[in-house]
């Protein structure tokens, strides 16, 4: 299923930090591609420096090298279609929840989920040698902040196998997204991570449900927005 938008009419400002986090993404995804069209070797030589390898983390944790890479890793991605799927994800879900949290909240709320996603996947997997990437974890965690304060929210979604665009609530839509995920997780840990594609399945469920505590406990710390 693809969001192509929600119909929430509630927010009152403009998503400036949303619009700053796209921009962080999109400039060093434009910086990769400069990388490779200089020299692929030195974009690869990048990505080793800045993904988290949860293996090397673990075995080399007193680098202080390494540890940035739990921040590093949100802002590299793989491709076009990474980084432009995250980024339209974001750009949907992440107005309304910056709206309820205001700018520098919804940063940090944002940088903590995907603190947490790379945790849950370092500690489903610490001994993975594959490079993990991209900003599908904290993105996941603002996607459960979602689900938390606008449940019944309508996403006009993109699900070309039943029909072509459909009205969904949020509650529904989300509930299938991470179904998909934590089941994807299991399926990889049954199979191995090369199996699943390499995808961090576990990041994502991670950062979801750390997404849904934090935004419950801000909310009872009075630091949410009312409608």
């Amino acid at each position: 299923m693809l969001p192509l938008w929600d119909e929430n009419s509630a927010r009152r400002s403009p998503p400036v930090a949303t619009v700053l986090i796209i921009a962080a993404n999109l400039g060093v995804f434009v910086h990769e591609v400069m990388l490779a069209m200089q020299d692929p070797s030195v974009l690869e030589a990048f990505i080793r420096t800045h993904a988290l390898v949860p293996g090397r983390l673990v075995a080399d944790r007193d680098q202080a090298g390494e540890w940035k890479t739990l921040f590093t890793h949100m802002f590299i991605h793989g491709g076009l279609a990474h980084v432009a799927g995250n980024c339209w994800f974001l750009w949907i879900f992440g107005r309304s929840v910056e709206d309820r949290l205001g700018a520098m909240k919804f940063i940090l709320f944002y940088l903590v989920c995907g603190l947490a996603a790379a945790g849950l996947q370092i500690a489903v997997d610490p001994g993975s040698a594959l490079p993990m990437l991209g900003a599908s974890g904290a993105i996941s965690g603002v996607l459960g902040a979602y689900l938390i304060m606008f449940p019944t929210a309508w996403i006009v979604t993109l699900v070309p196998w039943i029909v072509p665009i459909i009205p969904v609530p949020a509650f529904l839509f989300l509930f299938v997204w991470f179904a998909f995920q934590a089941l994807n997780g299991v399926g990889s840990m049954l199979s191995g991570a090369d199996a699943a594609g390499g995808v961090a399945w576990w990041a994502h469920a991670g950062g979801f449900t750390a997404g849904m505590a934090l935004i419950a406990w801000a909310k009872g710390m009075g630091w949410v927005r009312r409608s």
